[in-house]
């Protein structure tokens, strides 16, 4: 985690963070907190692993609050942006970090496996961006950043639901960079390539057949510091773009 004391350019900024609790939605948090945001760490059920992330940012002098929300659930959204804004008065920041990321021949994809990935990747990330919305306009403001991915942009077998959801995500950062822009807030996707992250059932096997310039994977603090840089007041006439962090792997 940066030291909060090198550069607090996001001090007194409010910041989502979806998909929170663990991985690069966890190293997102802690680094916007290490720019001076105030963070809203959110999980879909994982409530002990997210009030970990909120606990590790106040011990280290940054301020954050957990919230368990299904982002595919509006009424659930609501509740998390109003308490938001009810705690810390403004928001100013969303992160659509949630997604699932699951491998399957496509042929044995079912349409509600289908609708359950999109979901929760695409459909929450709209649905979040609708309910922060509000705020953002009321703050001035602001900035939101979708976490896409590789894949989304290459391609790769057994991932059909899971690149079309990504790829999704990069259409719809163009569009609300368009919508949004009258509103001061930008918008922009960062695409991570190969980061070494805990997962329960390995690697992607796409990742074994593809390699990158710089010889290694990359780490969730890597795509965090991406993230925090959009995030930013330096980053104000940047949107609608895909910054990929892939150590070369796609260019």
């Amino acid at each position: 985690m940066t030291d909060p004391s090198s550069a607090a350019e996001l001090a007194g900024r409010v910041a989502l963070v979806t998909g929170a609790a663990r991985n690069i939605g966890r190293a997102i948090a802690r680094e916007l907190a290490a720019g001076g945001a105030s963070v809203i760490v959110n999980a879909r059920s994982a409530w002990g692993d997210a009030e970990t992330v909120a606990a590790d940012i106040r011990a280290e002098g940054g301020e954050a609050m957990a919230f368990v929300a299904d982002v595919t659930d509006p009424d659930a959204v609501a509740r998390m942006v109003d308490a938001a804004v009810a705690r810390y008065g403004r928001l100013d920041v969303l992160v659509n970090n949630a997604a699932v990321r699951r491998e399957a021949a496509f042929d044995e994809i079912t349409l509600a496996e289908w609708r359950e990935l999109v979901g929760i990747i695409l459909d929450g990330a709209f649905i979040c961006a609708q309910a922060c919305l509000p705020p953002m306009i009321r703050a001035g403001g602001g900035a939101i950043v979708n976490v896409g991915g590789l894949s989304g942009h290459t391609g790769a077998r057994r991932r059909a639901h899971v690149v079309t959801a990504k790829a999704g995500l990069a259409g719809l950062t163009k569009a609300l960079a368009h919508d949004l822009a009258e509103h001061g807030i930008v918008v922009n996707c960062v695409a991570p390539g190969q980061i070494e992250t805990a997962r329960a059932a390995g690697a992607p096997a796409h990742q074994a057949v593809r390699s990158n310039v710089v010889g290694h994977a990359g780490t969730p603090e890597d795509v965090a510091a991406a993230v925090r840089m959009l995030c930013g007041p330096r980053a104000r006439y940047i949107t609608g773009q895909t910054l990929h962090v892939n150590g070369g792997a796609y260019m």
